[in-house]
C-alpha cells in the first residue's frame, strides 16, 4: 500500500506567484520512494514550475518542500539530492562523453580510479559502453539524452527531475526510449519525477500520474485510476479519448439516477448524487454500445456519420440531435454500426459519473426539465 512506502519529497500548501499571476496553486504532495510519478497537464498548467521549485531553480512563495524530511528551502540547487534533466540535453559541447558523464564527480574531488570505474559502469547501463572519447555533436539525439541521463545519475541523487527529456525525439525514438528509462528507473529503484503534456507517455511510463490544471492538482492516481475513474471533467476529456454528456439528476431513488441531457436521458446506477444535482457523464468510447432499435432505459439516439480506420482501431461517430459528436471505437474485425440511425446505451459501471458546478450548461439543463 502507498501508505506504507518511505515518502522522500513532500509538498506542502505550495504556492506560486509570478505579481499577480497564482501559477501553482495549494498544491500538496508525496511523492515515494523508488516510483516513477509523473506531472502531467498542458502548457502553462503548473507542471514545470513545480519541478523547478523542487530543483531550486524557483522559490515557493509559500509552503514547504521537503526531501527526505528536511526542509530545503534555504539549500542551492547543488546542494540538493536531487538531479534534473531538460529537454535542451544541457552537454558541454567541448568536453567527450566521458568528461560530460565524469564532470560531477570531479567537482566533488572524487579519485580518478572511482571515477573511471563509475563512468564506465553508468554508460554501460545507459548503453553506450565505447561512446567515451566521441564528443556530443557526434551523437543522435536518444544518444545525447542518454548522456544527459548518465550525466545525473552517476551522483548517485536521491530524486531524478525530468523536465519533457523526449520532447525533442521523432516518435519511434521518443517510444523506445520510454521503455529505456522505465527500465533504467526500475533498475536503479531511483524516484523519477517526471513532467510531460504526453497523455500516452504518462500512461506509458508512470507508476503515479498527478494531473494539473491552471495550477491545481486535480487528481492523483494509477494510470488505471486516472483512466478509469477520473475525479473531474477536465481529467476525462484530457486522459484518452472520452464522451461527455454534461446533464442534471431529475429523480434519485434506490440507486438509480434518471438523468436529463440536451440530446435525450437515460437511467444509470448512482449513489452520490440526489435530485437537482448537475454533473457529467463519461463514457470511453470503447466502452460506448449500440443498437439499431430503442433500448430500455436510454433515450440517447443519433445518426452515424463517418467510420474512420486507424490501423488496429476503427473509430465511428455518431452525431446526436443537438450536433454532439459521439464516437465509439472497435478493435479491426469487430462488428461496427452500419449507418443510419443508431441508439446509443453502455452497461452498468462503465459510466464514470462526476460532480460538477459548471453554470455554462446549467441554464440549458433548466429548460430540459421545464419542457
Amino acid at each position: 500500500m502507498a501508505d506504507e512506502k518511505k515518502v522522500i519529497v513532500e509538498i506542502k500548501n505550495v504556492n506560486k506567484l509570478y505579481g499577480d499571476n497564482h501559477v501553482v496553486k495549494d498544491f500538496n504532495l508525496d511523492v515515494y520512494e523508488g516510483e516513477f510519478l509523473t506531472l502531467l497537464g498542458s502548457s502553462g498548467c503548473g507542471k514545470t514550475t513545480t519541478l523547478r521549485m523542487i530543483a531550486g531553480f524557483e522559490e515557493p512563495t509559500s509552503g514547504s518542500i521537503s526531501v527526505e524530511g528536511e526542509d530545503i528551502h534555504n539549500k542551492e540547487p547543488y546542494e540538493r539530492d536531487v538531479n534534473t534533466v531538460f529537454q535542451s540535453y544541457a552537454l558541454f559541447p567541448h568536453m567527450t562523453i566521458y568528461d560530460n558523464v565524469a564532470y560531477g564527480l570531479k567537482m566533488k574531488k572524487v579519485k580518478k580510479p572511482e571515477i573511471k570505474e563509475r563512468v564506465t559502469e553508468m554508460l554501460d547501463l545507459v548503453q553506450l559502453g565505447g561512446f567515451e572519447r566521441r564528443y556530443p555533436s557526434q551523437l543522435s539525439g536518444g544518444q545525447k539524452q542518454r548522456v544527459a541521463i548518465a550525466r545525473a545519475l552517476i551522483n548517485k541523487p536521491k530524486v531524478l527531475l525530468l523536465d519533457e527529456p523526449l520532447g525533442a525525439l521523432d516518435l519511434k525514438l521518443r517510444k523506445q526510449m520510454q521503455l529505456e528509462l522505465k527500465r533504467l528507473q526500475k533498475k536503479l529503484n531511483i524516484t523519477f519525477i517526471y513532467v510531460t503534456h504526453d497523455q500516452e507517455e504518462a500512461l506509458t511510463m508512470s507508476d503515479r500520474i498527478c494531473i494539473m490544471n491552471e495550477g491545481v492538482l486535480q487528481q492523483v492516481g494509477t494510470p488505471f485510476d486516472i483512466y478509469e475513474t477520473p475525479a473531474t471533467k477536465f481529467v476525462a476529456t484530457f486522459i484518452g479519448e472520452t464522451n461527455i454528456f454534461d446533464g442534471h439528476v431529475l429523480l434519485a431513488e434506490n440507486g438509480r439516477l434518471h438523468i436529463a441531457v440536451e440530446p435525450g436521458d437515460f437511467v444509470v446506477n448512482g449513489t452520490d448524487f440526489i435530485s437537482g444535482d448537475m454533473l457529467s457523464v463519461s463514457v470511453r468510447p470503447e466502452r460506448m454500445l449500440y443498437s439499431e432499435t430503442p433500448v430500455e432505459g436510454f433515450d440517447l439516439s443519433g445518426t452515424v456519420k463517418d467510420q474512420i480506420y486507424v490501423g488496429s482501431v476503427l473509430k465511428t461517430v455518431v452525431v446526436l440531435s443537438n450536433g454532439n459528436e459521439v464516437k465509439i471505437e472497435r478493435l479491426a474485425g469487430q462488428e461496427l454500426p452500419k449507418g443510419g440511425r443508431v441508439y446509443l446505451y453502455w452497461n452498468d459501471g462503465d459510466a464514470k459519473l462526476i460532480h460538477t458546478f459548471d453554470n455554462v450548461f446549467a441554464s440549458a439543463v433548466e429548460n430540459i426539465v421545464m419542457e
